[in-house]
């Protein structure tokens, strides 16, 4: 494809040499036009096709990268899967033996049934012991409370009297000074 420079290069030479008529030249022309048209639709074309490729590209090479980040995901789930059945092999072994351990111990409940129904009774006479106690402690502490109360009752009243002794006692010093000065 010829560039507009190289085009409109070729329409001055033709116009120089005027052997077209006008008409010839105005066809020409008009190709010319329609010709830089289309290069420029096509430059257009072209930069968004490679735009395209580009983000193509790109979008290529992240669908590869995450292809082998999931590969190795892949390879580490089988390794887990294989290990998982290892031990899925292991615990129905151990389920057998749980299950013969089982009946076992449901042959040695009744006998524990037994036991546990004694030790009902027995829990039951010591929470009915253990209510009394704590009646017991409440009227204490009851008890205790009132008595702390006539106690501090008690101190006020000695504070009071202390107070009001030495009053007194202040009072009678300064009559007997009182006295000695007559």
């Amino acid at each position: 494809m010829m560039q507009r420079s190289e085009l409109s290069a070729s329409n001055e030479k033709l116009r120089e040499k005027g052997g077209l008529g006008n008409r010839g030249m105005k066809v020409i022309e008009n190709r010319a036009l329609k010709d830089e048209e289309k290069m420029e639709l096509q430059e257009i074309q072209l930069k968004e096709a490679k735009h395209i490729a580009e983000e193509a590209d790109r979008k290529y090479e992240e669908v590869a990268r995450k292809l082998v980040i999931i590969e190795g995901d892949l390879e580490r789930t089988e390794e887990r899967a294989e290990l998982a059945e290892s031990k899925c092999s292991e615990l129905e072994e151990e389920l057998k033996n749980v299950t013969n351990n089982l009946k076992s111990l449901e042959a040695q409940a009744e006998k524990y049934s037994q036991k546990e129904d004694k030790y009902e009774e027995e829990i039951k006479i010591l929470t009915d012991k253990l209510k009394e106690a704590e009646t017991r402690a409440e009227f204490a502490e009851r008890s205790v409370a009132k008595l702390e109360k006539t106690i501090d009752d008690l101190e006020d009243k000695l504070k009071c009297t202390k107070e009001e002794h030495l009053c007194t006692q202040r009072m009678l010093d300064q009559t007997l000074l009182d006295l000695n000065e007559m």
